[in-house]
């Protein structure tokens, strides 16, 4: 049985090269992937990129309204030979797990809950491994509704660890504009420009001014 799994960590921890990594592993194997993103990750346009500098173009730029189990059917099975059922309609033909070895997804954390429970059915249903990367909170500390939901029905969870600039353990991550840290604004704003991100341990993280919403 193929399963949802969700491989988290802070900024800078090695996600999008782990990702990419998993694509290459797959395919060296003569397995077939698919790799997904958010549309709004501009970062890199249609492209996964690692900060070490490697990329690829994805297959799937997603929107927050599409159906992530149809878009992976439509272009996994594109060119596929389809029937029709004894009501008549349009049924396919061929299952896609003969078509398709593993989903992966990039920043997994701007997906909606939805499209979680979407991408849990790819793996429950279609017998398809997904593989999803991302950050579990914003720079405020509130989780994103992509990565709750992953906590929540994930299969498997696996953190990516990464270390914060006193040598701790990073968890956070926190906004400069600049050379400022903020801790105001919407919770997505992509790493670019004067935008970025550093991934900080609780301690670094409270003393350059962040506040833990529930005090």
């Amino acid at each position: 049985m193929a399963k949802l799994y969700f491989r988290y960590g802070a900024m800078n921890s090695g996600k999008s090269t782990g990702l990419l990594q998993t694509a290459y592993n797959y395919e060296e194997r003569d397995q077939r992937v698919l790799l997904l993103k958010a549309v709004v990750d501009t970062r890199g346009e249609d492209s996964v990129v690692s900060r070490l500098g490697v990329s690829r173009r994805v297959d799937l730029l997603v929107d927050t309204d599409d159906d992530l189990r149809a878009l992976v059917h439509r272009r996994a099975l594109s060119g596929a030979q389809l029937a029709r059922d004894e009501g008549g309609a349009l049924r396919e033909a061929v299952p896609l797990r003969e078509v398709l070895d593993c989903v992966l997804v990039d920043e997994a954390q701007f997906l909606t809950a939805l499209q979680v429970d979407q991408l849990m059915e790819i793996a429950l249903v279609d017998d398809v491994p997904v593989l999803a990367y991302g950050i579990r909170t914003d720079f405020r500390t509130v989780s994103f509704p992509g990565s709750r939901r992953l906590l929540e029905i994930a299969h498997s969870l696996e953190e990516l660890k990464t270390i914060c600039r006193c040598g701790r353990k990073a968890i956070f991550n926190a906004r400069k504009v600049g050379e400022s840290f903020v801790f105001d604004g919407d919770q997505v704003a992509i790493d670019s420009g004067d935008v970025t991100y550093e991934s900080l341990c609780g301690q670094c993280y409270l003393a350059a001014g962040g506040r833990l919403p529930g005090r």
